[in-house]
């Protein structure tokens, strides 16, 4: 080092598995540590975290997360969280609080924005401005707003938690962790039980921050292609304020138990007619997570256990017909002790004791016949194709790497040991190629014979979400009771002065201080990537000449416009099907371990969007997989065999399939409300909304359960129409193929690819079933057992004269991170708001998320007009929401992604010439034309459909707010 910045190197090394040169530093006064890494990555990434052990489930550090964000010293805004969403390219930005650690981390492109970025989180962490109101508003209150209102309780992080409380599969992992660990800090839920978040003091908080959130507890970490030096020089600018705080943030281990342990709870099962049924899991106490060798072997055991549809534990549970999916918490190894859990949803409550034993009775028989050598390679295969290839998907590679070091260095171990895999790769398999029984001694070991374990069971009892909410008004009414009338007052003045301060708004100098980029630090020109067109064997193809590292990246698309209508439902669980029933060569466990061992993974996918200055939708099933480019005939044979041969004939599998796929989408119901609603709420604006719902919505749903009915009785035609499905649609006329890899790599593999498009059917004009069009859109309410609602209303604004200008993203930042979080998530107390326009169709809804509210949401939903045409918005501000808008336009985007973004734009009608005219026109938006998007708003509220997903009670009180003709329909 140059120059003395206050810090002493302790480390540097090259780290080849990541690219990168690492540089462990220690800051002298405080002891903070900062691990820095320089490579070549233009997507940089930073994060601040400290050790957060919580004593109890009173959700201090969540709230803690929430509230060191609502303004700081330097920076004496109300959210500058929600300014930087405003006005930065960021390309993460975000808080994240976990059983042992929070974390701040945040990434951009833009050097400038990066440090602003940095500035803005240091400043939040150690100097926030944490008042008593900020500490209400964001962890929870009691609130009053007239002498005969019913007392309340009110709070984004109690909401959001009764959200997480309302989910049976989530209620279900935590009890799962909590069940193993109960003398730790992993005994209590970190992020709030709902039951105990009121039982928080503001002198708790306080005090929390103070001992945790001190340099001397901080792990900092830096990566991507900025100056190594300027790091130092940003971070010792805060670091340089304080001296050392001693503290024991350690977390213990778990003392080892000599007997199981059994964990009961009850969840509601909603208003199926069917039998209710149950969850449960087993669950085992394993090794410390710094045990590289054995974190990594015990990895690739569960994974060949469990997390492959050829794994023997998840076959046998599978099998038994006992259930319908497999739940629990898996394999989870990012806390100072791993564990695993595994173990059925939709089971009989009486068949919970069978399943257990089967679950032991397997690992029992695989320890003594062993682990299928096909099953370990393929699960080694995945696993370390997984971490050569280092796809994050939308998240910073920085940010992966983040958290897996912080798996090691906040247990006082090497950060950098996680990501040296090749050393710990290379060991477990010369421990497999000489013999050794390493998982079969596992399972021994850390199962058969670990009495550490607990079975946790979730048992159905109807009525318990308005058991627990008569609770909640019982505890309430206690409380009014104890109150002398001067209390009640005071707390009514609070709740003015509250709602006060949150709708005063922030100091014109005050928000200038926010830094923040300016107009011209912007490209006026679109990004684009590489893309070319040519026509092989009959088939459009789309080529990216990509840097990949030597990952093939192949998409084969399939047009399925025209399939009768009556087929539509079907096509989700025809994509599964294509890779989870076997070929008439092998049967489905083969085939998974061939594509374990082969490939990165190949998946059914979707695509289905309303294309630019079309009547006709883009309606494409994708099969989407990846390879190393040694591997693409392997690849391409896989392919061939499931597009050609797919063995449709074993009902019982279809069965099981059909029971996952109606699992799945039961257990995202309540976790994902917001996206079933706005699904539904759009099926009544479009074509391609429509198929979107039919395929992904609650009408699939609800035809899943059907098919599931019919399978007894109506096989034969189920059989029938998926065999149509399949001569319909896998010809090289309906055939589209998109490949991401660069130049040199694809003319060698260009004749294999020949080869297999060849082989695919010509294809005729098949016959083809008109789509009827879309139905009129409805006013619903969609019940669930929730604590919570998820409200979305929203209308086609181009069937009432808007026209599609770039100053409509400005607006909708604007809404979001503006008017709505301030109305619906500050003031309101819901996890979040958000609002979205289709450019293609032209449909613009609203959304909540975790809402304790209904009727006042779609309120704030109708007054939108108002604030849009009554807003004084300067040029400062629009400025700022336009940079916004442009950062989410040029989010950054791995090579995968990028090329398959671009056959997208293709098929949809994005055009770079549309799309240069719309940033453009963002780049010039003007506030009249932010203002004039009002009449847009009108067109909504005036003219809008509302769908809520939540109880049925709230649903039913909110009467005449969903509209005329609201249909309450049960889908929980």
């Amino acid at each position: 080092m140059d120059a003395d910045l206050g810090f002493d190197l302790i480390m540097e090394t090259w780290v080849e598995e990541i690219r990168s040169q690492a540089a462990l530093y220690r800051h002298r006064a405080t002891g903070a540590r900062v691990l820095s890494m320089v490579n070549d990555d233009t997507n940089k990434v930073f994060g601040i975290t400290f050790r957060t052990p919580p004593s109890d489930s009173t959700g201090v550090a969540h709230i803690l997360e929430h509230s060191v964000l609502c303004g700081s010293r330097k920076y004496l805004v109300k959210e500058p969280f929600v300014e930087l969403m405003k006005g930065s390219l960021q390309t993460f930005l975000n808080a994240f609080t976990f059983p042992d650690k929070t974390c701040y981390p945040v990434a951009s492109e833009n050097l400038k924005d990066f440090y602003n970025l940095i500035d803005v989180y240091l400043d939040a962490v150690f100097h926030p401005r944490i008042s008593r109101h900020i500490f209400e508003q964001e962890g929870w209150h009691y609130e009053l707003e007239t002498p005969d209102a019913p007392l309340i309780y009110k709070g984004v992080v109690y909401n959001e938690m009764k959200g997480v409380y309302s989910s049976p599969e989530d209620v279900l992992g935590e009890l799962s962790q909590q069940s193993l660990f109960p003398d730790t800090t992993y005994g209590v839920d970190s992020g709030g039980n709902p039951l105990h978040i009121p039982e928080l003091t503001y002198e708790q908080f306080l005090d929390f921050h103070r001992t945790l959130y001190h340099p001397s507890n901080a792990y900092i970490y830096i990566h991507g292609d900025d100056d190594p030096l300027e790091r130092l020089r940003l971070i010792g600018a805060y670091l340089d304020e304080y001296e050392s705080l001693p503290s024991d943030t350690s977390i213990p281990m778990q003392p080892r138990r000599s007997e199981p342990v059994e964990w009961e709870r009850y969840y509601d099962p909603g208003q199926e007619e069917e039998e209710p049924k149950a969850f449960f899991t087993i669950n085992w106490l394993l090794p410390e997570s710094t045990d590289i060798d054995a974190n990594l072997a015990l990895s690739v055991l569960c994974y060949s256990l469990i997390d492959t549809s050829a794994g023997p534990l998840r076959k046998a549970l599978i099998d038994s017909g006992l259930g319908e999916d497999l739940t629990g918490p898996g394999f989870a190894n990012f806390m100072r002790q791993m564990y695993f859990g595994t173990g059925l949803r939709g089971i009989r409550p009486e068949d919970i004791p069978a399943a257990e034993a089967l679950i032991v009775d397997t690992l029992r028989r695989v320890a003594d016949e062993g682990l299928d050598p096909d099953i370990v390679e393929a699960a080694l295969n995945t696993i370390e194709f997984k971490m050569r290839e280092r796809n994050t998907g939308g998240y910073p590679r920085g940010l992966a790497y983040m958290i897996s070091a912080l798996g090691f260095w906040l247990y006082d171990a090497d950060p950098l040991e996680p990501l040296r895999f090749e050393a710990p790769l290379a060991r477990l398999r010369e421990r497999i190629a000489a013999g050794d029984r390493v998982f079969e001694d596992l399972i021994r070991v850390h199962f058969l014979e670990n009495p550490h374990q607990s079975r946790v069971r979730m048992r159905p009892r109807a009525g318990y979400a308005a058991e627990e909410e008569q609770a909640e008004q019982a505890r309430l009414e206690a409380v009014r009771a104890s109150l002398r009338a001067e209390d009640l007052a005071a707390i009514r003045e609070n709740t003015c002065a509250l709602k006060a301060m949150q709708e005063t708004p922030d100091a014109p100098e005050a928000l200038a201080a926010i830094p923040h980029l300016a107009l011209s630090d912007l490209s006026p020109e679109i990004k684009t990537d590489p893309i070319a067109l040519e026509t092989r064997q009959d088939v459009q193809v789309f080529f990216h000449d990509l840097y990949t590292n030597g990952i093939l990246y192949l998409d084969i698309g399939f047009d399925f416009r025209g399939l009768p209508p009556r087929l539509l439902p079907l096509l989700p669980v025809f994509g599964a099907a294509l890779l989870e029933m076997g070929t008439r060569r092998e049967d489905y466990v083969s085939l998974s371990n061939r594509i374990g061992k082969h490939t990165g993974g190949i998946n059914p996918s979707s695509l289905i969007s309303a294309i630019r200055d079309s009547e006709e939708p883009a309606a494409w099933l994708v099969l989407r997989g990846k390879a190393v480019a040694a591997k693409t005939d392997e690849l391409l044979a896989i392919l061939s065999d499931v597009l050609t041969q797919p063995n449709f004939g074993d009902r019982e599998r279809f069965r099981q399939i059909l029971l996952e796929e109606k699992a799945g989408f039961e257990s995202s119901l309540i976790p994902s409300g917001h996206s079933v609603a706005d699904t539904r709420l759009r099926a009544g604006y479009g074509i391609a909304h429509w198929v979107n719902e039919q395929t992904k919505g609650v009408s699939n749903l609800f035809f899943l359960r059907d098919l599931i009915e019919r399978m007894d009785t109506d096989w034969a035609s189920i059989e029938a129409d998926l065999e149509s499905i399949r001569r319909f649609l896998f010809t090289r006329a309906r055939a589209v193929l998109n490949i991401t890899v660069d130049g040199e790599t694809w003319s060698g593999l260009a004749g294999s690819v020949d080869g297999f498009l060849a082989g695919l059917p010509a294809g005729e004009a098949a016959d083809s079933e008109p789509w009827p069009p879309p139905p009129s859109p409805l006013n619903e309410g969609l019940t669930i057992p929730s604590q919570v609602n998820y409200v979305a209303k929203g209308a086609n604004i181009y069937r009432h004269g808007y026209r599609l200008h770039g100053s409509a993203a400005v607006v909708s930042n604007l809404l979001r991170a503006g008017y709505l979080w301030d109305r619906i998530r500050v003031q309101g107390g819901a996890y979040g708001a958000f609002c979205s326009l289709d450019h293609a169709s032209g449909v613009f809804t609203f959304g909540s998320y975790r809402d304790p509210n209904l009727a006042d949401t779609i309120r704030v939903y109708d007054h939108a007009a108002e604030f849009l045409r009554d807003g004084a918005f300067s040029t400062e501000e629009i400025a700022k929401s336009i940079i916004g808008a442009i950062g989410s336009m040029d989010t950054y985007r791995l090579p995968d992604a990028r090329g398959y973004l671009s056959m997208v734009r293709r098929l949809t009608g994005q055009t770079d010439s549309f799309r240069q005219q719309f940033r453009e026109e963002l780049l010039g938006a003007t506030p009249e034309q932010v203002r004039a998007f009002a009449d847009a708003m009108d067109a909504v509220r005036d003219h809008g459909s509302v769908v809520v997903v939540g109880a049925k009670v709230a649903i039913e009180q909110a009467g005449s707010s969903l509209g005329p003709h609201a249909v309450v329909t049960p889908i929980l």
